[in-house]
C-alpha cells in the first residue's frame, strides 16, 4: 500500500512540474519580447548622438605624432 502512495505524490509532484514549467515558459517568451523591443528602441536612442568631429588641422597632427612612433619603434627594431 505505501507503494501507491508513493507513486501518487509523485504523479502529483509531476503535475505541478508540468505546470510550473508551461508558466515559466510563457514568462521567459513575454520577457524575450520585451528584451527584444528594448533592443529595437535602443539604436533610435543612438542616432540622436552627435559624432565629434576633427579639424583637418588635429587629424595631422594625430597623423604626424603616429608616423613618428612607428619611426621610432623601426628604428629600435633595426
Amino acid at each position: 500500500m505505501a507503494i501507491e502512495t508513493i507513486l501518487a505524490q509523485i504523479d502529483e509532484e509531476i503535475a505541478k512540474l508540468t505546470q510550473i514549467r508551461a508558466l515559466l515558459a510563457t514568462t521567459g517568451v513575454a520577457a524575450k519580447k520585451a528584451a527584444a523591443a528594448k533592443v529595437k528602441k535602443a539604436p533610435a536612442a543612438a542616432k540622436g548622438k552627435k559624432r565629434r568631429v576633427l579639424s583637418p588641422e588635429a587629424r595631422k597632427r594625430i597623423a604626424d605624432a603616429q608616423r613618428k612612433r612607428w619611426a621610432a619603434q623601426k628604428a629600435k627594431t633595426k
